[in-house]
């Protein structure tokens, strides 16, 4: 269970996820809002998976010297709930300048980690193996996408990762 602090930041994030939620509509805008709440219920930064530009932004005016080198979803408005485009980002080169789905960006998105080979970064291991397990149905017996710099010992699922899927799975939402 998370601690009391980190209750109230996924509540507050809820509520304002819910509060958004009466003005969008859809399934992107419900996928949306389940990352969302993955990176505030593991303590992850957005920063770390959205890049966001103005809503007018042309890809050659995307400042990639800003970007991190894994994967990542450009977002062309103010917040990743409100936009309606998005790009990829992969070695901070812009791949694909014309994702019109939230769910299309995620999909590329991931899809890179697995065609590049690609580790995790360190910032968002919960959130996407979460998503790898739960959502992309992969789940190897042995071995993980996450970068381990630090730890000479290495698990095969994040213990965090395996908590919220077993909360989950007790109430039938989710199956490991």
């Amino acid at each position: 269970m998370p601690s009391c602090r980190k209750s109230k930041k996924f509540l507050q994030t809820y509520a304002r996820l819910q509060r958004m939620r009466g003005q969008q509509s859809g399934c992107s805008d419900d996928v949306k809002e389940l990352v969302l709440l993955l990176l505030s219920y593991f303590d992850e930064k957005e920063e770390s998976l959205f890049f966001y530009v103005d809503n007018t932004s042309l890809p050659e005016e995307v400042q990639l010297e800003q970007m991190p080198l894994t994967p990542t979803i450009v977002v062309c408005g103010q917040s990743c709930y409100s936009s309606r485009s998005f790009m990829l980002s992969l070695d901070r080169t812009l791949v694909n300048t014309n994702i019109s789905s939230f769910i299309s960006a995620l999909c590329l998105m991931f899809g890179s980690y697995y065609c590049f080979n690609i580790h995790y970064p360190s910032e968002l291991p919960s959130t996407l193996e979460f998503l790898q397990r739960c959502f992309f149905s992969i789940n190897p017996e042995k071995g993980t996408k996450v970068e381990n710099k630090n730890s000479k010992r290495r698990l095969n699922v994040n213990p965090r990762v395996l908590s919220l899927i077993q909360e989950l799975s007790d109430h039938e939402w989710c199956e490991a």
